[in-house]
């Protein structure tokens, strides 16, 4: 199993991929009313905070080897994980109809055959992704991802290139937090996915990390893409832009394959999530479900704005990481409470042996053998409330970082209780025993 994982450059140009987006890109737009410095300034540490959360799931579901529903029963119960289950597949099949709609209105703006066709182009294409499997996309995905790369390149030298200043700046539009927040929505959108591909690495440290360095580093030249369309050339439609640069062939090729490389992790990964809802779920057929569901909900239905639906993701699944952070990285293993503990060095300097690597995370206590961890349950109930709260206020750093901080705040605050809790029964049974 571990001789026919995934190598770090796989992992890296899956994600790749992923952060070649035409969402990204219409996501970068929304920033422009900042003007290029502040919006560049949101960008960069919208994603550092959003990335970092990545970096720790992936590495939860590496080192496990579990797919990133599975590491969620550790904190939640082997039921608990049900309700983050059935949320992940509908916000994938939600993320699936968004970036087939997206793809094929941008495809139709330069070869206009019908949307709808775009659409079952995309949906088709997709679906042979699905076919191949992840582990064969290998030279598939180093061919495509490198003229990905070369033309993604080309766009940004024409958007940027001959403008003298931005033609679109305007304080009202959006607050820096709130374009903080919108960067770290991508990056947050994918912490219930990257498990799935980790847990195939054979090094899984550094594929987790060379998997959020690069997504990192392309979703922000996307965005900053975006925004730099709207800024310097006065308009949002990246279409618009390839046609006008001469991009006819070659925008059409970024507008597709980026899409399908991107929306094929949605799909891939609303598979794996269905069979922790039920095993008898095959993931394969489920990914080609999904695929053919969001393509007719992106035929029907128009996706224009995002941005609630990015509000909603971060809500769900921010208080969710939270707790799995402080229950794998900050609590002792050998404390009461049955939370887990490890030594980051420990496993930096077993990184290299998942089998070695996994015993820096195993539980004292595994929660996947109680049905619903109520606590953890009413801790995220907690953080999710919060952060729709948060929402109302206007803070530099977004929302996303406030409510995690808040969320392992009442996790470190339960631990204490609990445990103090413990060693009052401890100390009361001991004169009994004597």
């Amino acid at each position: 199993m571990e001789n026919k994982g995934t190598s770090t450059l796989n992992n890296g140009l899956i994600w790749f991929g992923a952060g070649v987006s035409i969402a990204e890109i219409l996501t970068g737009t929304y920033l422009a009313p900042l003007g290029f410095e502040k919006g560049l300034a949101a960008i960069l540490l919208g994603h550092l905070i959003g990335c970092t959360m990545l970096f720790f799931a992936g590495l939860i579901g590496g080192m496990k080897r579990l797919s990133a529903m599975e590491t969620v029963k550790l904190s939640f119960g082997g039921k608990g994980c049900l309700l983050f289950a059935v949320l992940n597949v509908l916000q994938l099949v939600g993320w699936t109809a968004i970036m087939i709609y997206d793809g094929a209105l941008a495809a139709n703006s330069i070869y206009g055959t019908g949307a709808w066709i775009w659409c079952l182009v995309i949906g088709g294409l997709i679906i042979v992704w699905i076919l191949i499997g992840l582990k064969n996309l290998g030279k598939l995905n180093t061919v495509a991802m490198g003229l990905l790369f070369i033309l993604t390149l080309i766009l940004g030298k024409v958007i940027f290139s001959g403008h003298g200043g931005s033609v679109l700046v305007s304080e009202e539009g959006m607050s820096f937090g709130a374009a903080v927040e919108l960067s770290v929505a991508m990056p947050l959108s994918w912490l219930p996915l990257i498990s799935d591909y980790t847990r195939e690495a054979k090094k899984p440290f550094q594929a987790t990390l060379a998997s959020t360095l690069v997504y990192g580093v392309v979703s922000c030249f996307m965005y900053i893409i975006g925004m730099g369309a709207a800024l310097f050339t006065g308009t949002y439609d990246i279409a618009v832009i390839m046609v006008k640069a001469g991009l006819g062939a070659a925008g059409l090729f970024i507008i597709v394959l980026s899409t399908v490389t991107t929306t094929f992790l949605d799909a891939f990964s609303a598979g794996v999530s269905s069979t922790v809802i039920s095993g008898a779920v095959k993931e394969k057929w489920a990914a080609i479900a999904v695929t053919v569901i969001g393509t007719i909900a992106a035929i029907v239905y128009p996706m224009d704005n995002i941005t609630n639906f990015l509000y909603l993701i971060g809500s769900v699944f921010a208080p969710m990481i939270a707790i799995q952070i402080a229950d794998t990285f900050i609590f002792a293993g050998n404390e009461p409470g049955g939370h887990a503990g490890m030594s980051i060095w420990r496993l930096l300097r077993k990184s290299n042996t998942p089998s070695l690597a996994a015993e820096c995370l195993t539980l004292k206590n595994d929660f996947r053998t109680v049905r619903f961890h109520v606590p953890n349950l009413v801790i995220w109930a907690c953080g999710f409330v919060l952060y729709r709260i948060l929402m109302h206020v206007d803070t530099p750093v977004g929302n996303t970082l406030p409510d995690m901080a808040a969320t392992i705040g009442i996790c470190l605050v339960y631990h204490a209780v609990s445990s103090a809790a413990g060693s009052k029964k401890v100390n009361k049974a001991e004169p009994e025993s004597v």
